[in-house]
């Protein structure tokens, strides 16, 4: 029987609310109940939605929808989608930007009481029963002598820092530009803020531009006393060179959110105890989450209705969308 409804591939995990969305206006199909997916792309190839709950969006399974419009991806960061293919083929990229940020804020400071007032050894302190034979040791480091400095000063990185304001704590940051309203120090240089502060925390998209941004020298920089708070992606923070600054102590620790091959984690900072590690839980809350599911169909229905997307990445054209 023949159908007005638009047609839309969805790769990765059915959930619910993305399913019963884009199921109320369009046909859906699912890859991830599909038994072969080269025989699923082969029989969908000429759809024009994808809906990308999970997983890489590369050039490669992007050319396979030659009709392809609009990839509406979950996330805030779109690493995962070859955004200059998209571009150079006119399709639409959009994430799930703003309902996130104050949940990965949360997030953030919470890694950072851990880490300085090493809050997690505590918790496994007591666990232990340790606690009956002695008090555990007072905490090295407090946020009360702090500087913090701001890998990234997005949405995110702004409710960080209204968060750190609160707590008393003095706040610099570096970004690629000077954001003129704010009224935090701005370091152009990396390396100078580094040296300036005792902690980082990271928090930019990940991909090329920002590959082991927080080096060696970055970590020389940040010095003996120096913590790390990673809440960006794994690919940010050059993974050899901290394990090896942590070991040589050349800085006092790190709280991590992030790694650079998920859900692997490096043995050497699984038997670290001075480092905080979470499973990139940043804005994993079933309320967060839930609105980031519906801003993923939001942005399939504007489509399907001839509506401009929500919530496009910068790069996309679809200024140029027909």
């Amino acid at each position: 029987m023949a159908t007005d409804k638009r047609e839309v591939v969805l790769f990765g995990p059915t959930k619910p609310t993305i399913v019963k969305g884009i199921e109320a206006a369009c046909t859906l199909y699912k890859a991830a109940d599909a038994g072969d997916r080269d025989a699923f792309i082969a029989q969908h190839g000429n759809v024009r939605a994808i809906a990308c709950a999970q997983g890489q969006m590369s050039a490669s399974l992007l050319e396979r929808f030659p009709k392809l419009e609009i990839v509406s991806s979950f996330g805030v960061g779109y690493d995962n989608v070859d955004v200059k293919y998209a571009v150079a083929h006119n399709i639409i990229v959009t994430n799930t930007p703003e309902v996130l940020t104050e949940e990965v804020a949360d997030t953030a400071i919470g890694l950072l009481l851990c880490t300085v007032r090493e809050l997690s050894q505590a918790e496994r302190y007591v666990r232990a029963g340790k606690w009956l034979e002695k008090g555990y040791p007072l905490s090295k480091a407090t946020l009360r002598n702090r500087t913090v400095g701001i890998v990234g000063m997005g949405a995110i990185g702004q409710a960080i820092a209204r968060r750190l304001e609160a707590f008393g704590v003095p706040i610099v940051y570096h970004t690629r530009q000077k954001r003129p309203e704010l009224a935090y120090r701005y370091y152009p240089k990396l390396v100078d803020m580094a040296r300036d502060v005792d902690t980082l925390m990271v928090i930019v998209p990940g991909g090329a531009a920002t590959a082991n941004l927080i080096n060696a020298e970055v970590l020389d920089a940040l010095g003996p006393n120096g913590i790390v708070i990673n809440m960006a992606r794994g690919s940010v923070v050059d993974e050899p060179a901290l394990i090896k600054a942590l070991k040589d102590k050349r800085i006092l620790s790190a709280g991590l959110d992030v790694y650079v091959k998920e859900p692997e984690v490096p043995k050497e900072l699984l038997e670290m105890e001075t480092v905080v590690l979470f499973p990139h839980l940043g804005s994993a809350s079933v309320h967060t989450r839930d609105k980031m599911d519906q801003l993923v169909v939001d942005n399939i229905l504007a489509w399907a209705t001839g509506k401009p997307p929500l919530t496009p990445v910068p790069e996309t054209p679809w200024q140029n969308w027909k």
